[in-house]
């Protein structure tokens, strides 16, 4: 359930609500009891990550031979440009 920012237009007071997205907007105010109140738009809360260990658990790369112990990734090993790994000719 979303929480809803409303703003009564009478005595300027404004206040959070939880409520469900089915129930339909407030228009009295708590504090005046005019029949004032405005749901304001606002931006989200967004997304938000917390706690220890969030990226070990859910992120981190498990293929541990691809790291150079450094955090870096391993560059691949360059191939030879010379003649040993062609056929010899007879």
């Amino acid at each position: 359930m979303p929480t809803y920012e409303y703003l009564c237009k009478k005595c300027g007071h404004r206040f959070e609500q939880f409520q469900s997205m089915k129930e339909e907007p407030l228009k009295e105010c708590p504090v005046c009891q005019k029949d004032s109140l405005v749901r304001l738009v606002s931006g989200g809360a967004g997304l938000i990550f917390k706690g220890s260990g969030f990226y070990i658990t859910d992120y981190k790369n498990s293929h541990t031979s691809s790291s150079n112990g450094n955090g870096e990734k391993a560059k691949p090993e360059a191939k030879s440009a010379g003649k040993e790994n062609e056929p010899q000719k007879k």
